[in-house]
């Protein structure tokens, strides 16, 4: 937004910019690199621009009342003066078109008529170059009385509404950044930048008034990237009853975004759990007393295979506990229901899976 204007306070050169992208949208840094380019020396020193550009902005629309007319005739002048410019640049075409033709007219008139070849094909080129000026004048013409409508009542009254109305143009998301440049480049003369504990502006503005304020230093990359506090509160209290998948996708419902603006995935939850050390929801589960697979199978005298199938079958309390299916289960009671335990019993006597055995039926 500063191009052209930005000077180093340290040095007094000149600023250039570069641009950055943050989720597809170019931030501006100012760098002064002129010692840095001639001498080979270190760069002096390297702002990121995008709290400078919004302060800068908001102080233009805060002091534009009292200089919208000033703005006005500013932005009528400059008008004005381009296009006497292009106009000027025009007539020399005219000028040029009208030369060419004087030329091959002299060209034709000092023939010997008795060449008639010659004469006929300076008389040619002659023809040429007359309908080349009238066309250019013409155009010239054309050109001209289009500009001086532009410039006319109706062109001066929008250029005075667009001073007057400068905050809801600055403001208005469709005004492209090369016309808020122009803007700037009407309004101020340059605008100089210290970087110490924080940062220092000084706004010259046309005419000699001069705005100064302070912004504190840009937070870096990484904390702009860091997961908002609330997402890994919310992330630690899902992993009490859900898996990552399910995490994601609640936390995408929710409308919550991770630190780089982007979706959840089951993977972003994973590497936000282990970054900020939650608890897994295996280790959760284990705290309370459940047990895996082999624990109980080893506790009741069945296979881990019997387990799964009673678990299907609604005989067994499972929770699982990451997105591949594996569960942690709660304890058998102690005192099993008498129809189940003899059951149990009967299973576990014959060795026989419950999967294989027709007409039992397992009731708690």
């Amino acid at each position: 937004m500063l191009q052209g204007l930005a000077m180093c306070g340290v040095c007094g050169n000149r600023m250039t910019v570069r641009y950055h992208y943050r989720d597809t949208r170019p931030i501006p840094d100012y760098v002064c690199q002129k010692n840095g380019i001639e001498h080979g020396e270190p760069l002096c020193q390297t702002i990121n621009g995008e709290q400078i550009d919004k302060a800068i902005g908001e102080l233009l629309v805060q002091t534009m009342t009292p200089m919208a007319l000033d703005i006005a005739l500013a932005v009528q002048q400059e008008v004005h003066s381009r296009i006497d410019e292009v106009d000027r640049l025009r007539l020399r075409q005219v000028e040029r078109a009208r030369y060419e033709a004087d030329l091959a007219q002299r060209r034709y008139m000092h023939v010997d008529p008795a060449n008639r070849l010659v004469a006929d094909a300076l008389e040619a080129e002659w023809n040429g170059k007359l309908r080349v000026l009238n066309e250019t004048q013409e155009e010239y013409e054309r050109l001209r009385r289009r500009d001086n409508l532009n410039i006319g009542d109706a062109q001066q009254a929008r250029i005075m509404a667009l001073a007057a109305d400068f905050p809801r143009l600055w403001q208005d998301p469709q005004t492209p950044d090369r016309e808020k440049k122009r803007m700037i480049r009407l309004m101020l003369e340059d605008v100089t930048l210290i970087k110490r504990d924080e940062i220092t502006v000084h706004v010259r503005f046309r005419g000699g008034a001069v705005k100064s304020f302070s912004r504190p230093l840009p937070l870096s990359a990484p904390f702009l990237r860091k997961t908002p506090a609330e997402v890994v509160r919310e992330v630690d209290q899902l992993l009490e009853r859900h898996t990552e998948t399910e995490i994601a996708a609640i936390l995408n419902e929710k409308g919550l975004r991770s630190g780089t603006g982007q979706a959840f995935t089951p993977m972003t939850v994973l590497n936000i759990r282990r970054n900020y050390g939650l608890q897994d929801r295996f280790q959760r589960l284990r705290t309370t007393g459940l047990l895996t697979i082999e624990e109980l199978a080893s506790r009741l005298s069945l296979a881990p295979s019997v387990v799964k199938d009673w678990r299907d079958r609604g005989l067994l309390k499972a929770h699982r506990y990451n997105d591949k299916g594996q569960c942690l289960y709660e304890p058998p009671p102690e005192n099993l229901p008498g129809k189940f335990k003899r059951k149990l019993s009967w299973l576990v006597a014959n060795g026989t899976s419950p999967g294989s055995v027709k007409g039992v039926q397992y009731e708690a």
